[in-house]
């Protein structure tokens, strides 16, 4: 069972500085990272409000899988991002209680968090990402 805190909402951007902007200067979020994820071909931006952390993705290229996500929207919810205390055992678990796994092995994601995600095809259609904290 995940029995976790959500970790990040993340949501695909097409304007990063504008979104950026909204949140921090308008609804007073505060910056935490940004930092560039090279294998997803993602900027990633994470912006706190209490608890909570929105993680803006900026594709690094519009021939990227998630620039082809976004499509024309100017922004697109990408994910949910539950945080997991072991994140090779939850892997194990679900994937013997039949669930389909995008990574089969965690890797490593933004924030130098161990992450892996879950096929929208076995989670009613949401795309989960399983997120292990680093340390």
């Amino acid at each position: 069972m995940i029995d976790a805190p959500i970790d990040h909402v993340a949501i695909v951007v097409k304007d990063l500085d504008a979104v950026v902007a909204l949140y921090t200067q308008t609804l007073g979020f505060t910056e935490v990272y940004r930092e560039i994820v090279a294998d997803q071909e993602i900027e990633a931006v994470g912006l706190r409000t209490g608890d909570a952390v929105i993680e803006l993705l900026r594709p690094l290229s519009e021939d990227s899988p998630i620039a082809r996500y976004r499509g024309d929207a100017e922004t697109k919810l990408h994910h949910t991002a539950y945080r997991v205390a072991d994140i090779h055992a939850e892997l194990a678990r679900l994937k013997a209680a039949g669930v389909r796994l995008i990574d089969e092995e965690p890797r490593k994601g933004a924030h130098g968090n161990t992450i892996a995600f879950l096929h929208p095809k076995s989670t009613a259609g949401v795309l989960i990402e399983l997120c292990q904290p680093a340390g």
